[in-house]
């Protein structure tokens, strides 16, 4: 079991500073997912806690112990990278053994764990394939299984599903959700520019943004009370729908005139002081659905329909300029081209964000929580 704790960590190459300060507590035994755009710092710093690149400042600690000078190999570590980097030339077997031959590990020992790992990812029967007549996937699983024979403290995941086809993606997410079972007092950090792996997979979300922790949580307290307009839509696929608004009326419910061309109750608290000002309204996509009677929320044209079968994409034109609205229907609602729609959304499900793009009900959520 391992608990790291990271306080004001940054990195800068020279004057490019990628790492501003980053303050996490990780527990022992957590699947934590690191996740952003490309560039925001993730890969970095799953790095920097793997001792593979140095911190400019700040302390990270495994088990109370600062490490920021220990090598990655007595970090009781184990990375999982996008490549498998295996031995073309040697078994499964011997690819999972290597490590533990270099430690001068006693044979026994070697090949009880090898034996060990092989069951908990399905390898058994591959042992002494070469890796070129492996699939994607397993070839995957057997870069994992040399990870687990380390017995590590910590297992780092660096972006591993990236390089398969989807449904080797999901088979192998699967694998991967599957082994934390099976190794529960383990802390796993997993790095993912894929939001379906972060929400499936995590106890915890980090969500990174150039280089800064924008918020932590669980995945449906990430989804459900975003803290600010960038997590509200970078968790959620499609993206949040954002149009501007003005605060009509302030209080423990907030009444607002929005862009869509209604007047709306929020059943979040808004202070006095926002009453006048500009705010963000926010509907997550899914939370829309055809109005049956004369109360909506939105009313435009039907811009365009993108059928996926069970679900459907309906992109909605208001008349009142930006992007059009986005709403996720079933899949057998009848909804044609050009024709006027009108949208509802239960009050519970929608979001009021300020000028600063921050979410009144993260902070409401953060007040109560203090």
């Amino acid at each position: 079991m391992a608990e790291l704790t990271l306080r004001q960590v940054k990195k800068s190459y020279g004057n490019v500073h990628v790492l501003h300060g980053i303050d996490l507590d990780i527990k022992s035994g957590e699947f934590i997912v690191f996740v952003g755009p490309s560039g925001c710092g993730k890969s970095t710093l799953l790095r920097t806690i793997a001792g593979l690149e140095d911190i400019t400042s700040g302390e990270l600690k495994i088990d109370g112990e600062v490490v920021n000078d220990v090598p990655p190999s007595r970090r009781g570590i184990a990375m999982v990278f996008q490549s498998y980097a295996l031995y073309p030339h040697m078994t499964v077997y011997d690819n999972m053994a290597f490590g533990m031959r270099i430690a001068r590990e006693s044979k026994a020992e070697i090949d009880r764990r090898v034996r060990q790992a092989a069951e908990i990812l399905q390898l058994t029967k591959y042992l002494d394939r070469l890796p070129r007549a492996m699939s994607g996937g397993q070839r995957q699983r057997v870069a994992i299984g040399r990870a687990i024979v380390r017995n590590p403290k910590v297992f780092l995941f660096d972006e591993p599903l990236s390089n398969l086809d989807a449904a080797l993606r999901v088979a192998t997410r699967i694998e991967i959700a599957k082994l934390k079972e099976t190794m529960p007092a383990t802390t796993m950090i997993y790095v993912t520019h894929d939001q379906v792996e972060a929400m499936t997979l995590a106890d915890r979300i980090v969500v990174l943004k150039d280089g800064n922790v924008e918020q932590v949580g669980t995945p449906m307290e990430l989804y459900k009370k975003p803290g600010n307009l960038f997590v509200a839509q970078f968790i959620g696929s499609p993206a949040m729908n954002v149009l501007p608004a003005t605060v009509e009326k302030a209080g423990t419910a907030t009444l607002l005139s929005h862009s869509g061309g209604r007047r709306t109750t929020v059943p979040i608290a808004t202070p006095a002081g926002a009453q006048g000002g500009a705010v963000t309204f926010g509907v997550r996509p899914e939370d829309l659905a055809i109005a049956t009677g004369a109360d909506h929320l939105f009313e435009g044209r039907v811009d365009y329909v993108e059928q996926l079968g069970e679900v459907q994409l309906v992109y909605v034109d208001t008349g009142r300029g930006g992007e059009p609205l986005v709403a996720k229907l079933p899949g057998n609602a009848e909804v044609r081209r050009g024709a006027m729609l009108r949208l509802a959304a239960e009050p519970r499900d929608l979001h009021i964000f300020d000028g600063e793009g921050r979410s009144f009900l993260g902070r409401e959520a953060a007040a109560e929580a203090a």
